[in-house]
C-alpha cells in the first residue's frame, strides 16, 4: 500500500524532500524581506535624527570682501543673532576650521590662505522658536551682500525626499517578495494535490467535502511557512545583531566613523524588531491562505 494511504498518514506529509524545500525557500524569502524592512527602519530613523539635529541649527555665512574686515563682521553678524530672541548659543568658527571644511572636497595640506574662504556662524536654536525671517532681513540691512543666513530647509526636503524614497522601495521590496512567497506556495500545492490525487479521491468517496482537504491542506503548508518564517525572521535578527557587533567592533577607525554616520550603530530598535516578527507571521499567514485558496480552485 503506497505511505499515503497507510493508516495515520497525514494528508500531506511535511517530512519529504518537498516540503522541506518550500519551508527552505520561504525561510528565504522572509529572511530577505526582513532585511529590506531592518534596512528600512535604519534608514529612517537615521534620516529622523539627522533632521533633529539639523533642525535646531541654521547657519550664519559671511563672506570675505575687499577693503573690509572680516573679524569685525563675523561680531557684528554675532551680536546680531545674539540680540535675536530664540537663539541659544552661537559658535563662530575660526578661519582653520572653515579650511578643513574643504578638505573633503579639495584634499589636505593646501595652503588657502590667499582664497576668499567664507567664514561661518552655527546658531543653536531654542524654545520659542526665533524668527528667522526678522534676523536674515536685518543681517542684510547691517551687512548687505556679505553676511546670509542658511535655514537649510533645501537640505532637509531632499533628505526626507531621499528616506521617503528608501522607505518606499523596501516596503515595495517586502511586497514582491511576499507575492514570491505566494507563488511558491501556490506552485508547491498544485504539486500536492497531484501527488496526493488518489488520497483525494478517496476522501471524496468517503463523503469529505473540498472544505475538509482545504482545511487540511492549510493547516500543513501554514505550519511549514510558520517554519520558515520563524527561521527567515531568525536569521535576519542574527545578522542585524553581528552587523551592530562588528559595527561597534570598526567604530573606532575612519571607515567606522562613517558608517555609524550613515547607518548608526545597525540598531534597528524595537519597531525594527517589530517589523521582522510581522514579516515572519504575515509570511505563514500568506502559505496558508495561498494553500487554501489553490486546493479550492483545484477541486473545482
Amino acid at each position: 500500500m503506497p505511505a499515503t494511504l497507510r493508516r495515520n498518514a497525514p494528508l500531506v506529509p511535511t517530512d519529504t524532500a518537498a516540503s522541506r524545500s518550500l519551508a527552505a525557500v520561504i525561510a528565504i524569502l522572509t529572511f530577505l524581506a526582513a532585511l529590506c524592512a531592518g534596512a528600512a527602519e535604519m534608514v529612517s530613523a537615521s534620516a529622523n535624527q539627522w533632521q533633529g539635529s539639523v533642525a535646531q541649527e541654521v547657519t550664519i555665512q559671511v563672506r570675505p570682501s575687499p577693503g573690509r574686515d572680516v573679524e569685525a563682521d563675523l561680531a557684528r553678524a554675532e551680536s546680531l543673532a545674539k540680540a535675536e530672541p530664540g537663539i541659544a548659543a552661537t559658535r563662530v568658527f575660526s578661519k582653520q576650521e572653515a579650511e578643513r571644511l574643504l578638505e573633503p572636497w579639495l584634499g589636505s595640506g593646501l595652503d588657502l590662505g590667499d582664497l576668499p574662504v567664507p567664514r561661518l556662524i552655527t546658531l543653536t536654536l531654542g524654545t520659542p522658536a526665533p524668527d528667522l525671517k526678522h534676523l536674515r532681513a536685518g543681517l542684510g540691512e547691517a551687512l548687505p551682500g556679505v553676511a546670509s543666513l542658511d535655514d537649510h530647509v533645501l537640505w532637509l526636503q531632499r533628505l526626507s525626499t531621499m528616506a521617503n524614497t528608501f522607505v518606499g522601495a523596501g516596503v515595495g521590496v517586502v511586497a514582491l517578495v511576499l507575492v514570491a512567497t505566494g507563488l511558491a506556495v501556490a506552485f508547491a500545492t498544485r504539486g500536492a494535490m497531484a501527488g496526493n490525487r488518489e488520497v483525494v479521491e478517496v476522501l471524496h468517496f468517503v463523503g469529505a467535502d473540498d472544505d475538509y482537504i482545504a482545511r487540511a491542506f492549510q493547516r500543513r503548508f501554514f505550519g511549514l511557512g510558520l517554519r520558515g518564517g520563524a527561521i527567515g525572521a531568525g536569521l535576519a535578527v542574527l545578522a542585524f545583531w553581528l552587523a551592530g557587533l562588528l559595527a561597534r567592533a570598526w567604530s573606532s577607525g575612519p571607515a567606522g566613523e562613517e558608517i555609524e554616520a550613515l547607518f548608526g550603530a545597525f540598531h534597528i530598535g524595537w519597531r525594527g524588531y517589530a517589523a521582522v516578527l510581522a514579516i515572519g507571521i504575515i509570511a505563514s499567514l500568506v502559505t496558508g491562505v495561498v494553500s487554501r485558496l489553490t486546493v479550492r480552485r483545484f477541486l473545482a
